[in-house]
Parts: C-alpha cells; structure tokens; sequence
C-alpha cells in the first residue's frame, strides 16, 4: 500500500511541475511600415516620371546609383529629403529633387504603431544614366 501511495504522490508532484500553457491577454502591437499604393517599384516609376516631367537633367551629372532618405509623415506626405551620394550642386539637385518627389500625386500610406499612424524614415535607390558628363570643366 506504501508503494501506490509514493506512487500516486510521485505523479501528483511531477504533474504540478509540468510546464503549464498559459493564456494571457497581452496586448499585440502591431507595427506597420510605410507603403506607396503599388510598391517601392511604383514610387521609383512615378518619382523618375515626375524628374523627367518637371526637372532639367542636363544640369548635373548624375550616373549611377543614388539613395534618397526621407520621412513619411503620419499624414502620408514626403518631407526631410537628402540625397547620397553627393554631386556637383548638390543643393540646387535636392532641391530640384525635393520639388519632383512632391510632384507624385498618390499619398504613402504611413506607417502604423498599436493602431496610430507615425512618422517613418524610408530609403529608395534608384539607378539614373544622363548623356552629360562632368568632364571637370
């Protein structure tokens, strides 16, 4: 009889060390980032649509790849542009650049933090080939 009882309280102390699944009702955050209705390839084409439309290339020499960082507001607008890596006049570039990105007519959807919009930073690349060179005039 001693044998079922250490028995019994054997199994009674290993069930109450079992690892217990348990169920709490944590909040979930759920984090999104910044969109362009079509994708990062959408802004690209629409961005280099508006460049074209809008901006004189011939004024740079600018071939290559370039970054362009700039925040999505909580609103869906582009502010705060720079552009990487620098070139000759950078200025008057972001300038003009700054000018055709706020051309695009369709908004960022922002990015979103437990259920609010917020402001978010947001890197492009995009490849530009021109027909002028600086030949270091």
């Amino acid at each position: 009889m001693n044998k079922y009882f250490f028995v019994l309280l054997l199994l009674i102390g290993f069930k109450s060390f079992a690892q217990e699944t348990k169920v709490s009702s944590e909040n979930l955050t759920v984090n999104k980032t910044a969109e362009f209705p079509g994708g990062d390839a959408a802004f690209s084409k629409e961005f280099l649509r508006m460049i074209h439309g809008y901006i004189d290339m011939s004024k740079y020499a600018v071939n290559g790849q370039f970054t362009f960082l700039f925040d999505i507001s909580a609103e869906g607008k582009v502010e705060n542009l720079n552009v990487l890596p620098k070139v000759k006049n950078s200025e008057l570039f972001i300038e003009d650049m700054d000018f055709a990105i706020k051309k695009v007519k369709k908004k960022w959807k922002p990015a979103m933090q437990d259920g609010n919009s917020v402001s978010s930073k947001k890197v492009i690349k995009i490849n530009f080939t021109s027909d002028h060179f600086d030949h270091g005039d």
